[in-house]
């Protein structure tokens, strides 16, 4: 493939996403590593050996295998035509992303919040957090919302992104993959406490240098809509860390300076008290238009790590060419 076809896979498939969104009538790789996830955990748990051995055995196999067939395939394509080469790997690019099917999923939340409908507020917020949502009220539907928005910039658009850049589809694949199995299996919970717990620290590590990213990035789409960056930067150093996961507090702060809303407290995941700390702690309460705001921040947070990103990777590329 010419690496003019090769510099345009990113902004390609980012343009896809924002077009097409998540059809639920077009095939997901995701959801296939879901099946897959489903179909091999029985059989790694019966591996005469302990939970944690099993489970990290199951995610090695899991990431190195979609890695190496994603590999292969554009590899494939690539030898039988530039040009094909160049379509396959954008479209497995553009299933790493989710920022078009994101806006959408949180604004059919505001919208309902807008109706002052909270029933189907909840029913909406449900399919986007883990958390229960069966006595959230107004303030605690926005509230998840924005957080779920604030995290998965960084789950669903800037790492894949980030991973994109330095290694192409298979390592986009390879971190989605990642990200399915903590999702999936990356609980603490008695039956995946020491199952799950390597599918969850590859996690925090993948995530680990893409949710640091966003807090300029952040910042400073939040300085070019409301002039707000100096605030979303204090706030993303000062209480970023103020979360169960160590890279979720990040974003989470950020939004919340840019927005000067309390994010963060205790929730019921799974019908357990999870005790989080707040973020953004001398800030006031939120209210629905939040969500519409952390929709436009995160979309235009998205076009500039793009942007970065994009000229990351055309770097890497250069490089390597030399």
């Amino acid at each position: 493939m010419t690496d003019f076809l090769c510099i345009w896979i990113l902004p390609a498939a980012f343009a896809l996403d924002l077009i097409l969104g998540d059809p639920a009538f077009l095939p997901h790789p995701i959801r296939w590593m879901g099946s897959a996830i489903a179909y091999w955990e029985p059989r790694f748990r019966t591996l005469p050996v302990n939970a944690g051995v099993s489970g990290s055995l199951f995610s090695i196999f899991l990431i190195l295998s979609t890695f190496f067939i994603c590999f292969l395939l554009v590899a494939l394509f690539r030898w039988m035509d530039p040009v094909l080469g160049f379509l396959v790997e954008t479209i497995l690019v553009y299933y790493c992303i989710s920022a078009g099917s994101l806006k959408d999923a949180a604004m059919e939340v505001y919208q309902a919040l807008h109706r002052r409908d909270l029933e189907t507020a909840r029913s909406k917020l449900s399919m986007i957090v883990g958390r229960d949502v069966t006595n959230l009220d107004q303030q605690g539907i926005t509230r998840a919302a924005v957080e779920t928005v604030a995290e998965n910039l960084v789950d669903g658009v800037l790492s894949p992104l980030f991973f994109a850049a330095i290694g192409g589809a298979p390592l986009a694949m390879a971190y989605k993959m990642v990200n399915t199995l903590d999702s999936m299996i990356g609980y603490k919970n008695e039956k995946y406490i020491d199952f799950g717990k390597t599918s969850a620290r590859i996690d925090d590590v993948g995530n680990f240098i893409p949710a640091r990213a966003s807090v300029p990035l952040i910042a400073a789409s939040s300085q070019m809509l409301w002039k707000q960056g100096r605030s979303a930067f204090r706030t993303a150093v000062r209480e970023g860390r103020n979360h169960t996961s160590p890279n979720a507090g990040y974003p989470e702060a950020a939004f919340a300076g840019s927005f000067q809303i309390k994010l963060g407290g205790p929730n019921i995941y799974h019908g357990k008290l999870v005790s989080k700390p707040y973020i953004g702690t001398n800030f006031g309460q939120t209210n629905p238009d939040h969500i519409q705001k952390a929709c436009r921040l995160m979309m235009v947070s998205s076009c500039v790590g793009l942007l970065i990103f994009w000229l990351i990777g055309i770097s890497i590329r250069y490089c390597g060419s030399i």
